[in-house]
């Protein structure tokens, strides 16, 4: 009895000392705010600090509140950066299916690598993994392989934010390490627009001869053009439709006729209509 109940403690307290913190976003009631992070080979070694997001979008690439920002000193070595903990922070963790690639979110304003190291609880290490930014001022995020990596254990994580000589000093910001893979959010669709032209002359110079609706987005229409007496001399179903000024193959007379139109598109619920006198010269 004294026996299963020491594997029951073991198997709840196993879980709970093997496993990863994340994904690390830097949010005050989140994960990695208040973790020990200590910066390395930059200088002075100015601490890692916790700012507002420096491109907010909530529609962008990352609409976090937080994130976190490293300043690389133009006196800091190529390889200065910062690390988290052992065990403490990241936790303990084992290199699988779920975990070996690492994704990370960077901004900033030149082009270099970044370096991600995973270390485990002796300081022993396979070394950095380096990826570029491909974009400067607005988010990016960054994935490293760690397959090479499968089944190693580790307990601890350091962040190269810019892996480089430098002659002066650069502000790099990250967020949203270990993080799934980004999906951008596809842009909204647009409305259709509708405007009715209020004169034509379709005199044969070659110059405003067709009448059509004004439209924008729009997959379909269906306009009308009435005469003053409500006799409808013309009707259009396509976007593409035009009026060349006849009736029944002839000239209709100068004056003044009536438009009614609406269109619309698949993607978009609205449906404008409008109405218009139109002015017919000859």
């Amino acid at each position: 009895m004294r026996r299963l109940l020491l594997l029951l403690l073991l198997a709840l307290l196993i879980p709970s000392a093997w496993s990863q913190n994340a994904p690390v976003d830097f949010e005050p009631n989140g994960i990695g705010q208040l973790w020990n992070w200590k910066v390395f080979q930059n200088g002075s070694n100015p601490p890692v600090e916790f700012v507002p997001n420096p491109d907010p979008d909530p529609n962008g690439y990352n609409p976090s509140p937080t994130v976190a920002k490293f300043t690389a000193l133009s006196q800091g070595a190529p390889f200065a950066g910062c690390e988290t903990q052992h065990g403490a922070d990241i936790g303990t963790f084992t290199i699988d299916n779920s975990n070996k690639i690492i994704r990370v979110m960077v901004y900033k304003n030149t082009i270099s690598d970044v370096g991600i190291k995973l270390v485990r609880f002796d300081n022993w290490s396979l070394g950095e993994i380096k990826v570029a930014n491909t974009k400067i001022n607005e988010w990016e995020q960054l994935e490293f392989d760690f397959s090479d990596h499968f089944g190693l254990t580790y307990d601890q994580l350091v962040f190269f934010p810019d892996f480089r000589g430098r002659s002066q000093t650069e502000i790099i910001y990250f967020d949203n390490i270990f993080s799934e893979q980004y999906t951008p959010v596809p842009p909204a669709p647009d409305e259709a627009t509708l405007e009715l032209p209020n004169i034509f002359s379709p005199n044969g110079d070659g110059v405003n001869d067709l009448y059509a609706p004004k439209m924008s987005f729009a997959d379909w229409a269906e306009w009308e053009v009435f005469t003053r007496n409500g006799q409808r001399v013309f009707y259009g179903q396509t976007v593409d439709a035009n009026w060349d000024g006849t009736v029944n193959g002839r000239p209709a007379p100068a004056g003044v006729y009536f438009v009614r139109a609406r269109c619309g598109n698949a993607d978009t619920s609205p449906e404008p209509e409008a109405a218009t006198a139109v002015h017919l010269q000859r």
